[in-house]
């Protein structure tokens, strides 16, 4: 707790990647440019020169923000005192989206008050807009729900498919179930169908309460959505069988999937804090988690609207942690209680 709160934990946002629009290649957008480039807040990632392309590298989930400037913005603010900036960002994360907006419009008033002391008889004014895609309001809503559905998956699965086959174990009932005619298959089978159902139906009551109680739309396939989560059931359920393989008790096999799972997914899953604003190890570690994937997937199609081929790389990466697990979890089951 001391090292996650201490290096990942941060409500900052570091090294964000953003793009430039700038139609007009003039000294004072090279200025700012070069301001948001020198911080720490910012990474400039790319150049746009077709303003259509914008909306791609925000679906393709390659930028945070990208920074458009007016056409002959230096011109406009030497001789009619007026120029404009939209800053652009990804409301399907509301703070996220928020802090970056806000660092950027500070930089700038920065840029635009040091040029002004250095040159009071030329006063100009720098107009500011920022638009939101996805999420124009700002609602905290839109990315509650998608961690909310990763986490309590998670915990359904995950934590009472692990403390479930431990029990087993710890009262002697596996014996019991080792020496039957029954497969080791269907006894892990058996254990997991009710959290399947139980995931369903919390899945299906998330889905309900956030469309007609917190109002968030599903832009994107009903059908997708219930796919990936679905994968993510069944890598859930695959990841508490491994924890089970592990232990022989209840108390070991709540503390593993409580503390030691469950708290990082809430931590580093980027249901809470940026994991871009995260250390190059916690970045790499939120990677292993299958929330951090799932919650990433469900945002864009319920949020954004994006289809298959916009979340085939996370559904890939769940898939493979499925299989992995499974694998692993089936090479390591006993079938016999030493």
């Amino acid at each position: 707790m001391i090292i996650l709160f201490g290096f990942a934990i941060t409500t900052e946002v570091k090294n964000a990647r953003i793009a430039v629009f700038d139609p007009s290649q003039d000294a004072a957008t090279h200025e700012i440019v070069n301001k948001l480039a020198t911080s720490e807040y910012f990474t400039i990632d790319r150049y746009v020169y077709d303003i259509n392309e914008i909306d791609a590298l925000f679906k393709q989930d390659k930028i945070g923000m990208c920074v458009v400037f007016s056409e002959r913005f230096y011109e406009n603010m030497m001789h009619t005192g007026d120029a404009h900036i939209q800053l652009i960002a990804d409301g399907s994360d509301p703070n996220y989206a928020l802090t970056l907006t806000q660092y950027a419009t500070a930089l700038i008033s920065s840029y635009q008050q040091e040029n002004l002391s250095q040159n009071i008889k030329l006063p100009y004014q720098i107009q500011t807009d920022i638009k939101m895609l996805y999420n124009p309001t700002l609602k905290g809503a839109y990315n509650t729900v998608p961690g909310v559905l990763g986490m309590v998956l998670m915990l359904i699965c995950a934590m009472m498919t692990s403390i479930s086959i431990a029990r087993e174990k710890e009262m002697g009932n596996m014996e019991v179930l080792l020496v039957s005619p029954l497969k080791p298959i269907t006894i892990i089978l058996s254990k997991t169908v009710p959290y399947i159902i139980l995931s369903f139906i919390n899945f299906a009551t998330i889905m309900l309460l956030s469309v007609f109680v917190l109002k968030v739309p599903i832009v994107g396939s009903l059908g997708l959505i219930v796919l990936i989560s679905s994968i993510f059931i069944f890598v859930s359920l695959a990841l508490g069988l491994f924890i089970s393989t592990l232990v022989n008790t209840q108390m070991v096999a709540m503390l593993i999937s409580g503390v030691v799972l469950m708290f990082p997914v809430i931590l580093l899953s980027g249901m809470i804090f940026p994991v871009e604003s995260m250390g190059v190890f916690f970045q790499w570690l939120a990677k292993l988690l299958p929330a951090n994937w799932y919650i990433a997937a469900i945002r864009k199609v319920m949020i954004q609207g994006l289809g298959i081929t916009s979340v085939a790389k996370e559904i890939i990466i769940l898939l493979s942690m499925a299989f992995v697990l499974l694998v692993v979890s089936i090479k390591k089951f006993k079938v016999r209680i030493e």
